[in-house]
């Protein structure tokens, strides 16, 4: 059996910025991740961030998670990769798949860092060969140059639709439409702004209402909506042989369960999440929790819950002082307060404080 300080499930940017938090104040971290590439979706993101110098703008997001993978070497951080977590036990005990079987770990902190599982349509012809979610559609064409098909359309006007489809248009694909079920785009108007300029059609208060084909998509009906309800005699139908959903994520707890952490619900992020204090630690007093577990957000503020949460979990172990580690989780948290500033952050914002409050006052909502 293996044993650690602090066990980190996911090697995400959230997991990889709490291992290295952690790291560097001397804890010994060992990072399990199911997939054989570490760093998580940044490796699928070939755009250049925005925002401040601080958190990476004009940085494109692989070369964000080629740093991230750097620093856990330089700090020897142990990576295991393409090793599933099965479940988390009492004591602290994880077990893992292995070449070798089934292995086991102890640690005396834990960081769940498992990110979300992106959502789906179940509608008339959602099954046929063509449909997929964004996510798949990024990874075919940022990593394996593959192209998922030649006519797309994209359901869903988030930051993750809008950025998906314009990746696809640089890849050469034809986006039919952009698809959105609400009356007003979803995303930042700089991603949107690129798809309209290269002339691709937004389709507002409309959603589908069946994918059509034979052995896989050849056609896609749209129908109006009006209060988010199907407006008869308003159907459209587009030519196309893919469609890819956008349609939001929802943060993976199963471990957290296991680990007796309690939950809470907050739509707004997500919906069910383990229920957690500003320090990122829920109610299992050894079990910590960041990035998408912790509530769907953008990728630069799992960094920051990363690095939060491991600081706090060093702390916890005796590697920094009080005043060390307050001096720097308060220098987090006015960074994570500007990305959750504005028009888009201010509901995430809300929803953050009050998942606090709910912990402190013991877990009633």
């Amino acid at each position: 059996m293996k044993e650690t300080d602090i066990l980190i499930v996911g090697a995400g940017p959230a997991g990889l910025s709490a291992g290295i938090a952690a790291a560097k104040h001397g804890a010994k971290v060992l990072v399990i991740d199911e997939n054989r590439k570490p760093g998580g979706q940044l490796f699928k993101q070939i755009h250049k961030f925005f925002g401040s110098r601080e958190h990476n703008a004009g940085v494109r997001g692989f070369r964000i998670g080629e740093k991230l993978l750097e620093e856990t070497e330089a700090l020897q951080v142990e990576v295991l990769l393409g090793y599933p977590v099965y479940g988390i036990f009492d004591d602290n005990l994880a077990l893992y798949g292995s070449a070798n079987g089934v292995q086991s770990v102890k640690a005396k902190k834990l960081i769940l860092a498992t990110g979300a599982n992106e959502n789906n349509l179940c509608i008339q012809g959602s099954t046929l060969p063509g449909v997929m979610t964004a996510g798949a559609a990024q990874t075919m064409v940022n990593l394996h140059h593959v192209q998922p098909g030649s006519r797309v359309v994209m359901v869903g006007s988030g930051n993750v639709g809008l950025i998906v489809s314009y990746q696809m248009l640089q890849a050469g694909i034809d986006v039919v439409a952009v698809v959105e079920a609400a009356p007003s785009i979803g995303g930042y108007g700089v991603h949107a702004n690129k798809l309209r300029r290269a002339g691709v059609p937004f389709y507002l208060s409309h959603t589908i209402n069946r994918i059509m084909g034979e052995g896989g998509v050849q056609q896609v009906e749209l129908v109006e909506l009006d209060h988010f309800q199907p407006v008869p005699g308003t159907e459209t139908i587009l030519d196309a042989d893919t469609v890819c959903m956008a349609v939001g994520l929802t943060p993976m707890v199963e471990l957290a369960r296991m680990a007796g952490c309690q939950m809470v619900e907050i739509p707004s992020l997500g919906g069910v999440l383990p229920l957690h204090d500003e320090d990122m630690r829920t109610t299992n007093p050894n079990v910590y929790i960041a990035g998408d577990i912790s509530g769907v957000e953008e990728a630069s503020t799992a960094m920051e819950e990363g690095r939060l949460a491991g600081i706090a979990a060093a702390e916890a172990l005796g590697y920094l002082t009080t005043e060390c580690a307050a001096q720097e989780k308060d220098a987090i948290r006015t960074r994570l307060n500007t990305l959750r500033s504005g028009d888009f952050g201010q509901k995430r914002a809300d929803a953050k404080e009050q998942i606090v409050n709910y912990f402190h006052q013991g877990g009633k909502q």
